[in-house]
Protein backbone atom coordinates (compact mmCIF):
# COMPACT_ATOMS: atom_id res chain seq x y z
CA UNK A 1 0.00 0.00 0.00
CA UNK A 2 1.15 2.92 -0.91
CA UNK A 3 1.92 6.73 1.65
CA UNK A 4 -2.11 7.92 2.88
CA UNK A 5 -2.56 11.10 1.26
CA UNK A 6 -4.93 12.61 2.93
CA UNK A 7 -6.11 16.69 1.63
CA UNK A 8 -7.93 18.25 4.23
CA UNK A 9 -9.75 21.69 4.79
CA UNK A 10 -9.26 21.99 8.91
CA UNK A 11 -12.30 23.50 9.97
CA UNK A 12 -14.42 21.37 8.21
CA UNK A 13 -16.52 19.19 9.84
CA UNK A 14 -16.10 15.85 8.05
CA UNK A 15 -12.50 16.34 7.52
CA UNK A 16 -12.01 16.59 11.48
CA UNK A 17 -13.79 13.41 11.64
CA UNK A 18 -11.84 11.54 9.07
CA UNK A 19 -8.65 12.33 11.16
CA UNK A 20 -10.10 11.37 14.30
CA UNK A 21 -11.04 7.95 12.56
CA UNK A 22 -7.53 7.59 10.95
CA UNK A 23 -5.77 8.73 14.21
CA UNK A 24 -7.79 6.14 16.36
CA UNK A 25 -7.40 3.24 14.31
CA UNK A 26 -3.57 4.08 14.21
CA UNK A 27 -3.51 4.71 10.25
CA UNK A 28 0.03 6.80 8.77
CA UNK A 29 -0.79 9.56 6.69
CA UNK A 30 0.06 13.04 5.17
CA UNK A 31 -1.94 15.44 5.75
CA UNK A 32 -2.69 18.26 2.99
CA UNK A 33 -4.04 21.51 3.34
CA UNK A 34 -5.89 21.45 0.41
CA UNK A 35 -6.36 25.22 0.01
CA UNK A 36 -2.82 25.82 1.14
CA UNK A 37 -1.29 23.40 -0.76
CA UNK A 38 -3.98 23.02 -3.68
CA UNK A 39 -3.07 19.06 -5.65
CA UNK A 40 -1.22 18.90 -8.78
CA UNK A 41 -2.44 18.78 -12.09
CA UNK A 42 -0.86 15.21 -11.66
CA UNK A 43 -2.55 14.46 -8.49
CA UNK A 44 -5.87 15.51 -9.43
CA UNK A 45 -5.58 13.26 -12.63
CA UNK A 46 -5.11 10.83 -10.28
CA UNK A 47 -7.64 11.74 -8.25
CA UNK A 48 -10.09 11.73 -11.29
CA UNK A 49 -8.69 7.99 -12.23
CA UNK A 50 -9.73 6.64 -8.92
CA UNK A 51 -13.33 7.84 -9.10
CA UNK A 52 -16.24 5.72 -10.14
CA UNK A 53 -18.66 8.56 -11.08
CA UNK A 54 -15.80 11.13 -12.48
CA UNK A 55 -15.95 14.69 -11.88
CA UNK A 56 -19.49 14.23 -9.68
CA UNK A 57 -17.49 12.39 -7.36
CA UNK A 58 -15.63 15.35 -6.26
CA UNK A 59 -17.20 18.02 -7.37
CA UNK A 60 -18.76 20.59 -4.05
CA UNK A 61 -21.91 21.34 -6.23
CA UNK A 62 -23.47 22.96 -3.06
CA UNK A 63 -20.85 25.49 -2.09
CA UNK A 64 -20.63 29.30 -3.02
CA UNK A 65 -17.94 28.75 -5.27
CA UNK A 66 -19.87 26.25 -7.50
CA UNK A 67 -23.18 28.11 -7.62
CA UNK A 68 -21.02 31.45 -8.37
CA UNK A 69 -19.35 29.40 -11.51
CA UNK A 70 -20.31 30.98 -15.24
CA UNK A 71 -19.18 27.90 -16.28
CA UNK A 72 -21.16 24.62 -17.10
CA UNK A 73 -18.46 21.87 -15.84
CA UNK A 74 -20.22 19.18 -18.02
CA UNK A 75 -18.76 20.79 -20.69
CA UNK A 76 -15.05 20.98 -19.98
CA UNK A 77 -12.40 18.55 -20.78
CA UNK A 78 -10.60 16.85 -18.30
CA UNK A 79 -7.30 19.15 -18.38
CA UNK A 80 -9.55 22.17 -18.46
CA UNK A 81 -11.44 21.07 -15.04
CA UNK A 82 -8.32 20.22 -13.68
CA UNK A 83 -7.16 23.61 -14.42
CA UNK A 84 -10.34 25.23 -12.93
CA UNK A 85 -10.33 23.06 -9.72
CA UNK A 86 -6.24 24.72 -9.56
CA UNK A 87 -7.52 28.04 -9.88
CA UNK A 88 -10.66 27.22 -7.40
CA UNK A 89 -9.41 24.57 -5.03
CA UNK A 90 -12.85 25.10 -3.35
CA UNK A 91 -15.11 23.17 -5.91
CA UNK A 92 -13.43 20.34 -4.13
CA UNK A 93 -15.27 17.91 -1.88
CA UNK A 94 -13.56 17.73 1.23
CA UNK A 95 -11.80 15.36 2.47
CA UNK A 96 -10.20 13.44 0.20
CA UNK A 97 -8.04 10.42 1.12
CA UNK A 98 -5.91 8.41 -1.26
CA UNK A 99 -3.53 5.68 -1.16
CA UNK A 100 -2.92 5.82 -4.95
CA UNK A 101 -5.32 2.58 -5.66
CA UNK A 102 -8.51 3.57 -3.78
CA UNK A 103 -10.46 6.66 -3.34
CA UNK A 104 -12.56 8.13 -0.29
CA UNK A 105 -14.30 11.35 -0.73
CA UNK A 106 -16.30 12.55 2.35
CA UNK A 107 -16.29 11.34 6.14
CA UNK A 108 -17.07 7.50 5.28
CA UNK A 109 -15.86 4.67 7.80
CA UNK A 110 -16.76 2.16 5.61
CA UNK A 111 -14.94 3.57 2.87
CA UNK A 112 -11.71 4.67 5.05
CA UNK A 113 -12.27 0.42 6.16
CA UNK A 114 -11.73 -0.57 2.76
CA UNK A 115 -8.46 2.01 1.95
CA UNK A 116 -6.91 1.00 4.98
CA UNK A 117 -7.56 -2.82 5.05
CA UNK A 118 -4.22 -4.00 4.11
CA UNK A 119 -2.67 -2.40 7.50
CA UNK A 120 -6.15 -3.70 9.70
CA UNK A 121 -5.07 -7.80 7.95
CA UNK A 122 -1.24 -7.27 8.51
CA UNK A 123 -1.71 -6.57 12.33
CA UNK A 124 -4.62 -9.25 12.69
CA UNK A 125 -2.07 -12.02 11.18
CA UNK A 126 0.53 -10.76 13.98
CA UNK A 127 -1.99 -11.90 16.87
CA UNK A 128 -1.59 -14.95 16.80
Amino acid sequence: MSELKFYTYPSCTSCRRTKAWLKNQEVTFKERHIFRETPTYEELLEILQLTTNGIDEILATRGKTYKSLDVDVDNLSISEFIKLVMDEPKLLRRPIVTDGEKLVVGYNEEGLKGITKVKQDFLLSNIS
